[in-house]
């Protein structure tokens, strides 16, 4: 299993539209990948559960990934975060 927290960096933070591109990025991979913020978690394959997380912009966000392709997964979704998830910063 690996671990690394990122960052909400967009301006409107894991709204529908962040989240359903993180869901759709996560069906990608056969790991498990979950998001932890304060004292929630979700599974990063749904998106009501994401988007219970509440989180804005500036938003820490641990994710958790452990599976066979877990390292590319890492990968993948730290891009997404770096890239405002392909809506600006």
């Amino acid at each position: 299993m690996i671990s690394k927290n990122l960052t909400i960096l967009n301006k409107l933070g894991l709204h529908a539209r962040a989240a359903a591109k993180l869901v759709s990025l996560s069906n990608n991979f056969n790991s498990e990948i979950t998001l932890v913020k304060d004292d929630k978690s979700a599974d990063a394959r749904s998106i009501m559960k994401l988007l219970m997380l509440s989180a804005s912009r500036g938003s820490v966000l641990k994710v958790n990934i452990d599976g066979e392709d877990q390292e590319q997964a890492m990968n993948s979704i730290e891009e997404l975060f770096q890239n405002g998830f392909d809506e600006g910063l």
